[in-house]
């Protein structure tokens, strides 16, 4: 466990080198690449939870280090066009810095924070998560979520995401397998140049998850498949959970 927060932390970073790419040329796309490009992006950016359901209570914390991958095959070559013909790629890294904060009555509140290095893709997120059953030895918890996404520091495009899901989890030790099905809603919009070409794109897509939560006292590592939408997500979190 020693060992994976620097090897997320390399992987992480050698990811966002690799495929850096500033999107800056957005007015090249037709309006079916915007589109395409706009459902992974959406499903990219999208709020990826990484933790399980059980609320964490008055006094709990969940901090960690979050690194996403997704599958932006689909559209690859759309953001290659859309950020001046640099070598396409089919994956997406995303690195975050993710805080959680139980409150009473069993409502967790989280936010992270995320930023791609050598790229101006920047994004923020957070989420606001209400249990309908709390959990315990004989039964699982089930909770409501709702969330949002920003995506900044593109000058031509304004995309944000807001999702609604249900989850459930039920502990058995320190493992904690977890699952979970919503909707998100995204809504892209070209911004500068790229608003004379191209029009705005709302877009509903389907979201399914499972993960599996592990919790060494204060350490604690996270894993999570998603599919939202056509596009694959893989996360990892590691960090301390009480």
């Amino acid at each position: 466990m020693k060992k994976l927060l620097p090897l997320l932390c390399l992987i992480a970073g050698f990811s966002s080198t690799a495929s850096a790419a500033d999107i800056s040329t957005m007015q090249n796309l037709a309006q079916s690449e915007f589109r395409l490009l706009s459902e992974d992006l959406g499903s990219a950016l999208s709020y990826k939870p990484v933790s399980p359901t059980e609320p964490l209570g008055i006094t709990g914390f969940d901090i960690g280090l979050e690194v996403t991958s997704t599958d932006i095959s689909k559209s690859s070559a759309a953001l290659a066009t859309a950020s001046g013909g640099s070598s396409p790629i089919t994956t997406l890294i995303i690195p975050k810095i993710h805080v959680a904060k139980g409150l009473p009555f069993g409502i967790d509140v989280a936010a992270f924070a995320a930023s791609i290095p050598t790229t101006n893709i920047r994004l923020v997120g957070g989420e606001l998560r209400v249990a309908l059953l709390k959990g315990g030895v004989a039964y699982p918890a089930i909770a409501l979520r709702g969330a949002m996404t920003k995506l900044s520091g593109v000058e031509q495009l304004a995309l944000d995401t807001k999702s609604l899901d249900i989850s459930i989890s039920k502990g058995f030790l320190m493992f904690t397998p977890y699952a979970g099905v919503g909707q998100v809603w995204v809504t892209s919009t070209p911004q500068a140049s790229a608003a004379t070409v191209l029009t705005s794109e709302s877009i509903t897509q389907n979201k399914v998850f499972v993960g599996a939560n592990l919790n060494f006292g204060l350490a604690n590592f996270a894993l999570e498949g998603d599919k939202t939408g056509g596009a694959s997500s893989y996360s990892a979190k590691f960090g301390f959970r009480w």
